[in-house]
């Protein structure tokens, strides 16, 4: 047998129910009783209906962003978990938010309206598109009567007073304002000439606003062909199409604002755009005036008579060098010529005989004779001086000519 002390009991109480996911994210409601505000900041109460009670408390630090003034009777809808206080073995919530019970009950609504469709992608910034740089008719869904429709006019002529304003009245309050908003976003839809919209209201209370809580209105808006931009209430003010909307103003005047551009900073941009573009043309003139020039020099030296005129020149070159290169072959030559000139002068016979040297020749064979031997007697010779010849003929030896 385990046999348990209390305490025990108390924490593994404690322990099991703050353990336990369904019991650590609860909305309950009910009524405040037996309530106590301590000095050190932690609130105390009951919270009951008709059925039963749960001990409640609410401490310091959570209660530092509680708005409402808790009170013994007051009817309200608190968030918190479950946990066990030991000491005492009491069951508790503990408390994290209280808002009354009217306007809790829309908040819980709203929390469980936007956790659905978020997870159902309706919030998905990729899906969000860009709003038109230049729109030429902007749509408005809004009460004809409503502060901020006027409020977006005039936005519109002191900003972007070219831009055509087409009103798609509705309802912005009551149990038709949902089906009307539908409505009047269905039918700007079915415009070809629309390039955004806005949907806006002024501010007010959570009751009064929560037409732009509707499930309709949501699914509609996220459906919507044409950019839409949510401008309702105050920018305290948050509604579920503020989280579908392709953007979010917290105004409707300022959502008019979101959607045009200032025509002072348009203008200022047109003149610097303006500016700009006379210093790229002036950049892009004197550039194709150096290209024109640069081209024209290109061209003046690719010229028929430029290219004669060169040519005319390198004839003269070539005829100039060609003439001394005829000159220094000559010379040359000359050279050659007086050289050999000197060589076959050197080598004329006349000059030999000329230096008391003779020729004989046989004038039977007409053969030199360069040897006795070649001579026999009473051979009839020609002798041939530098001046001219004479005959001869060989005589035995120890005769002379004479005899």
């Amino acid at each position: 047998m385990n046999i348990l002390a209390v305490g025990q009991l108390t924490e593994y109480l404690k322990l099991a129910l703050e353990n336990d996911p369904a019991l650590a994210d609860l909305w309950l409601s009910g009524e405040i009783s037996n309530y106590a505000h301590y000095a050190s900041g932690h609130h105390y109460f009951t919270l009951k209906d008709e059925d039963g009670q749960l001990r409640a408390v609410m401490f310091k630090q959570s209660a530092l962003w509680n708005t409402v003034a808790l009170r013994n009777g007051l009817a309200v809808i608190v968030h918190g978990r479950i946990s066990v206080y030991p000491a005492r073995g009491e069951l508790q919530v503990i408390v994290d938010t209280v808002t009354e019970e009217g306007i809790g009950r829309l908040h819980l609504e709203f929390e469980q309206l936007k956790d659905r469709l978020e997870a159902a992608g309706l919030f998905n910034p990729d899906r969000k598109r860009p709003l038109p740089v230049l729109p030429r008719v902007i749509g408005v869904v809004t009460s004809p009567h409503a502060a901020a429709f006027q409020d977006i006019k005039n936005v519109l002529s002191r900003r972007y007073p070219i831009a055509q304003l087409v009103l798609a009245p509705t309802l912005v309050q009551g149990d038709s304002a949902p089906a009307n908003i539908v409505a009047a976003i269905e039918a700007l839809n079915r415009r070809k000439d629309v390039d955004v919209i806005i949907v806006a209201r002024g501010g007010g209370s959570i009751e009064e606003l929560w037409a732009f809580n509707d499930e309709r209105v949501a699914l509609t808006v996220f459906a919507s062909r044409i950019p839409i931009v949510s401008g309702v209430g105050h920018e305290t003010d948050t509604t579920i199409i503020d989280y579908v909307a392709d953007r979010r103003a917290p105004t409707p005047s300022a959502a008019a604002e979101l959607v045009t551009p200032d025509r002072r900073e348009l203008a200022g941009s047109i003149q610097a755009a303006k500016l700009d573009m006379a210093q790229n043309l002036a950049r892009l003139i004197a550039s194709n005036r150096r290209e024109l020039a640069n081209a024209a020099s290109r061209l003046m030296r690719l010229t028929p008579a430029r290219i004669i005129e060169q040519q005319r020149q390198r004839v003269d070159d070539y005829t100039a060098a060609a003439a001394r290169a005829l000159a220094a072959r000559l010379a040359l030559q000359r050279e050659r010529l007086r050289g050999g000139t000197a060589q076959l002068a050197a080598l004329d016979p006349r000059a030999i005989l000329r230096r008391g040297y003779a020729i004989v020749r046989n004038t039977s064979t007409g053969h030199i004779v360069s040897s006795v031997e070649h001579a026999a007697t009473y051979d009839l010779l020609e002798v041939q001086l530098g001046d001219g010849s004479f005959p001869a003929q060989r005589v035995p030896e120890g005769l002379s000519a004479e005899c």
